[in-house]
């Protein structure tokens, strides 16, 4: 069945809720893009400033250069994890990544997309879990609403979308679920 024409003149987001006020983004973005977002070395003062605008940041979290964060109050982060460089986390809606996790460099979280049955293309929101102990391989995409489980691992490349089952490897195009037998 083809979906409706979209009508993007008749797009709105103003039920979507931000979770903070308008000054609180433009700071952050103006924080982000000078000191979080950039090639300066370092994780302490990224930890402070993620965590000074709402983001819930473990002890030990590595988070490197060039890394992109929609709403940091809208993140949290378990002990010992890295974050690599150029990830981008797209958090429309919460972001959990637990403890002893690698989001490798280049990954995409993306927590939103669009209805295309909807002429008005209504945006979608839903939330993306890693739990603990999962590799999110390098370039890696992560769909709305995937949940990693515990010991899983994304290869290179990889599209997670739905549950990627826990302490199995996931490569490829896109799994939705899969047990080592």
């Amino acid at each position: 069945m083809l979906h409706p024409p979209m009508r993007l003149d008749q797009f709105s987001n103003d039920e979507f809720d931000r979770g903070a006020s308008r000054l609180a983004e433009l700071l952050w973005l103006i924080f982000s893009g000078l000191l979080v977002n950039t090639w300066l070395p370092g994780s302490n003062w990224r930890r402070f400033l993620l965590r000074s605008f709402g983001a819930k940041i473990g002890v030990g979290v590595i988070i490197k250069p060039h890394v992109k964060v929609k709403f940091p109050w809208r993140l949290t982060v378990g002990d010992h994890t890295w974050i690599g460089e150029y990830v981008w986390i797209d958090n429309l809606a919460e972001v959990t990544i637990g403890s002893n996790s690698c989001i490798s460099q280049g990954s995409y979280l993306c927590t939103g997309s669009h209805d295309w049955n909807d002429s008005r293309f209504a945006l979608i929101t839903k939330p993306i879990i890693v739990e603990d102990s999962c590799w999110v391989g390098a370039f890696s995409r992560l769909a709305p609403g995937t949940v990693v489980e515990s010991g899983a691992v994304l290869t290179l490349g990889t599209v997670g979308r739905g549950k990627m089952a826990g302490a199995a490897v996931h490569s490829g195009a896109i799994e939705l679920s899969s047990r080592p037998r």
